[in-house]
């Protein structure tokens, strides 16, 4: 059940003259508008207990809720209003990517810092996709999460290491190839070995056009040659050979 932490930050004392003063030997602590007004959110109870305990001493962020799944944590966002709800994936009612969508679409500046154990390609995109600024996992440390919550909550992107490489390997991986069915029919005959003369016979059409689909297949795969070409689109998935013998004739 969702409920609102109360703030229990010492009050500053007032000198004589109006204004607040703190030891001279030590520096004034945060007022409570000045600190991170955090809440956590986490079906587990506690892993959720963990993480306030872990975050309590921290001057500069208050707890001020906590919630036990995404429904909770948007009636939480829309009545307090925190600078930052850290969010984990998957719970019950409503799951951390749906909520953080709410959240980032409604009326109040709530930035959401997700917090899980997951970190597949898939989960990655849907949070970041629905609006939430960081992604950090669960055997993030103390120090660590301090900082990310600070960064959040001055709009900074955060990924945890484990989730910037994964994503900068994604970007790097080569773009998605598409060939035409009649492309693959001739990428199928080039691999049966057959001339473009033959092949031409094979799905009756001219040589010419045998050569302009090879040119594109050449092209989509960024190879220069036949060998190549077919190379290339068994390692990508794009071209299936079943048992099929020299010259294999088309059926």
């Amino acid at each position: 059940m969702a409920r609102p932490t109360t703030d229990q930050a010492p009050a500053a004392e007032t000198a004589v003259t109006g204004t607040d003063q703190a030891p001279a030997d030590q520096p004034a602590a945060p007022r409570a508008t000045d600190r991170i007004r955090v809440i956590v959110v986490d079906d587990h109870t506690v892993m959720r207990a963990g993480v306030v305990a872990l975050l309590a001493s921290e001057p500069g962020i208050a707890i001020v809720g906590e919630a036990g799944n995404g429904r909770e944590a948007v009636e939480l966002v829309q009545t307090l209003a925190p600078d930052l709800a850290l969010i984990d994936l998957r719970m019950p009612v409503l799951d951390g990517v749906a909520a953080t969508a709410e959240i980032v679409a409604g009326t109040t500046s709530t930035r959401v810092l997700i917090l899980t154990t997951y970190d597949t390609d898939v989960e990655i995109e849907r949070a970041v996709e629905a609006g939430a600024i960081g992604y950090l996992l669960k055997d993030t440390t103390r120090e660590q999460l301090v900082d990310a919550i600070r960064s959040a909550a001055r709009g900074e992107t955060v990924l945890a290491p484990k989730v910037a490489e994964r994503l900068v390997a994604r970007m790097r991986r080569p773009a998605p190839v598409a060939l035409t069915g009649r492309e693959l029919d001739v990428l199928n005959a080039v691999a049966d070995g057959l001339s473009n003369a033959e092949i031409g016979k094979r799905l009756v059409i001219g040589e010419a056009t045998v050569k302009t689909h090879l040119l594109r297949v050449f092209a989509k795969l960024d190879v220069s040659d036949r060998t190549h070409a077919v190379v290339v689109a068994l390692e990508r998935g794009l071209l299936v050979r079943q048992d099929r013998g020299p010259n294999a004739q088309r059926q």
